[in-house]
């Protein structure tokens, strides 16, 4: 098999002040294959969206810290690069689409001048050609009056348009990695399903592998190839997308599924996982989803499971499987 394109080991992501420490992502390991779809889904507070800010070393400062761990991206510590090296890999070689483009976007400036921005900082082009390549961009994301939109404002768009420019804007450069913070939230059903075949036509167009963050189990039985569980800062399971859906085996991912309305089976009330996600500042010394697991035993509270390899392609955090 190929080498991955991103290999994360043990990344600690950690917010840090006088009388609290908050681990937001706990150790946390990944592999990312050149032109692979890996989605990252748990609730919220579980990580996920910290673990792509930790990746691009755009975590929130002073108080938030990349403690440890090695982010290796096409054989470099991006952790161990300078701030001027790692300005040269953001939006060059890996792009992020943020979770709301309204607020990703600068609303003082037209989406021409956004998109050209990141051309002229990575390829030497002239003004004239990087407006001649957005506009080429905006037009294969599906933008209508890509050459006047390109004079408009975000606020003159909707939410739907904003969401291609900020594709557009990632895809300008024809990043090797491609990171989505649940890029579908807030978007009506049809303009989702269009957003993610984008994604996917990127993917194939571009060879670029995809990180797609979201809590939505029916975008990941779409798009993933590889999908990885996490919880409380951690990663509970990791595996292929059909063996997941075919036989989930952590109780977290399991309750993840059965929280899911079924078309053929119709119930008065919906499933919920009782309980909360534990507080990041005080996390329990033994399984962090003990509390909440209808299997969980005495042995799960006194001793924190590790990530093992159950069967080829296949890890899970749990000692009971």
């Amino acid at each position: 098999m190929a080498e991955p394109l991103l290999k994360i080991k043990d990344l600690k992501t950690y917010f840090i002040s006088k009388d609290m420490e908050v681990r937001a992502v706990d150790g946390i390991d990944l592999n990312v294959y050149p032109s692979q779809i890996v989605c990252i889904v748990g609730e919220s507070g579980s990580g996920k969206s910290m673990t792509s800010l930790s990746i691009m070393r755009l975590v929130p400062q002073p108080r938030g810290k990349i403690v440890a761990g090695e982010v290796n991206f096409n054989g470099r510590d991006l952790l161990r690069l300078t701030e001027k090296q790692m300005t040269d890999v953001r939006g060059n070689d890996i792009s992020m689409i943020f979770q709301e483009p309204m607020t990703a976007l600068n609303p003082v400036l037209t989406i021409g001048e956004q998109i050209t921005e990141v051309l002229l900082r990575h390829r030497n082009l002239t003004k004239r050609e990087a407006i001649a390549k957005a506009i080429e961009m905006l037009q294969f994301v599906g933008v209508p009056r890509a050459t006047e939109i390109v004079h408009e404002y975000p606020h003159q768009l909707s939410g739907g348009l904003r969401q291609r420019v900020m594709i557009a804007m990632a895809m300008v450069c024809e990043p090797k990695l491609l990171i989505a913070d649940e890029p579908t939230t807030a978007l009506d059903v049809t303009i989702q399903a269009q957003v993610l075949e984008l994604m996917k036509k990127m993917r194939q167009d571009f060879n670029t592998a995809i990180i797609l963050i979201t809590h939505d189990l029916g975008v990941v039985a779409d798009m993933a190839d590889h999908v990885v569980v996490m919880y409380a800062g951690q990663v509970v399971e990791s595996v292929n997308a059909d063996d997941l859906f075919a036989a989930p085996l952590h109780p977290y991912t399991k309750a993840l599924m059965e929280s899911i309305p079924s078309l053929e089976e119709e119930k008065e009330v919906l499933y919920s996982i009782p309980g909360t996600v534990p507080d990041a500042t005080a996390y329990p010394v033994g399984c962090r989803f003990a509390d909440r697991c209808p299997i969980s035993q005495p042995s799960c509270y006194e001793r924190m499971p590790e990530l093992r390899e159950i069967k080829p392609g296949h890890l899970v955090r749990c000692d009971l499987v």
